[in-house]
């Protein structure tokens, strides 16, 4: 069935952790079909992470935040109708849906490709979209879902790469940094998912080596409480960084210490010992990938419970105290 093809659009606009996720679907994908051109629709910001990618012939921006909301309905109408006429022109032969959400369903059914590949559980009826329906259980980690559609191409999935994108391995930002130096990833996308950064910044103030705090500016309120609780040992550079620098700062850390966030799975893709605090989120499907990672979670009855339902009091993350945390990283470490 896949032996002719000679292109393949991916669909995986966001979130920067999943992309990351993907990135070995991807790997497998060029592997088995070097000489076919693929495409990826991913949403516009984190579309920085992915440019120049040498295994990706082009990239479909959306500005998908704006897609629900009525005062851009206007602009999302066209948006959307431009690019379906831009997808049903490049004749897919495949496409890959592994975000399973009812909008990168209407893309999938938009690309018009011969062959349609998702998951069978996906949400919001986009699996009606589908010419073929691959089961991916919910109980492995997301790297192991995407590449069941990988091996289903009949693509090798033995072995775990992360082709990232061309990046400076020396980015300015890093000039005025330590030499030697942990970095710490207070923010998260959901409140409930977060650590208090008061407690982020009294660990750092234990830590032996100095903490860099990253955040995006939107967040750079949280970083400073961070480095507020430091007792000087933290540095944050909210807002400095681009997704790109990430990478290149991350891979320079003696470890990583974080909530469940994005740049987590970047650190985690380089090989760089993660202490991951977890709450209401599942480690199991969205933890750290790999044997070298910490799990920080508090046992209760109530986790996880991905945070779907409102909680008043996050006692799973309020609860995990700053000197356990210490008492874990420092065993860890002083091991290595």
């Amino acid at each position: 069935m896949f032996d002719t093809i000679k292109n393949i659009l991916i669909i995986k606009p966001s979130a920067l952790g999943d992309i990351v996720h993907s990135l070995p679907f991807l790997a497998a994908v060029k592997k088995r079909f070097p000489n076919v051109k693929i495409d990826w629709v991913v949403a516009h910001g984190l579309h920085k992470f992915l440019e120049g990618h040498p295994m990706i012939d082009h990239l479909w921006v959306i500005k998908k935040d704006q897609w629900k909301k009525m005062g851009h309905l206007n602009h999302t109408l066209k948006e959307i109708n431009e690019l379906r006429k831009g997808l049903k022109a490049c004749e897919y032969d495949v496409s890959i849906d592994l975000s399973g959400l009812l909008r990168s369903g209407l893309i999938s059914y938009f690309s018009k490709a011969k062959i349609k590949l998702g998951f069978k559980g996906s949400d919001e009826g986009s699996a009606f979209f589908y010419t073929h329906k691959i089961h991916g259980s919910m109980n492995i980690h997301a790297i192991d879902r995407y590449l069941k559609i990988a091996e289903f191409m009949g693509c090798s999935i033995d072995k775990i790469e992360y082709p990232f994108a061309t990046y400076d391995p020396c980015p300015p930002i890093l000039n005025n940094l330590p030499e030697n130096f942990v970095v710490m990833s207070p923010s998260a996308g959901k409140p409930a998912n977060r650590w208090p950064a008061e407690k982020f910044g009294r660990l750092a103030a234990k830590l032996l080596l100095p903490t860099i705090v990253i955040a995006g500016l939107a967040e750079a309120d949280i970083a400073q409480k961070v480095v507020a609780h430091s007792n000087g040992k933290a540095i944050s550079i909210a807002g400095r960084t681009g997704l790109k620098d990430l990478v290149a700062l991350i891979d320079r850390a003696s470890f990583f210490v974080c909530n469940d966030t994005g740049p987590m799975h970047i650190a985690a893709a380089l090989d760089i010992p993660v202490f991951a605090v977890f709450g209401p989120a599942n480690p199991i499907r969205t933890g750290p990938y790999g044997k070298i990672h910490t799990i920080i979670q508090k046992k209760m009855d109530c986790a996880p419970c991905y945070a779907k339902q409102p909680c008043s009091h996050f006692r799973c993350m309020n609860e995990i105290n700053v000197e356990d945390v210490f008492r874990i990283i420092d065993q860890k470490v002083s091991r290595t």
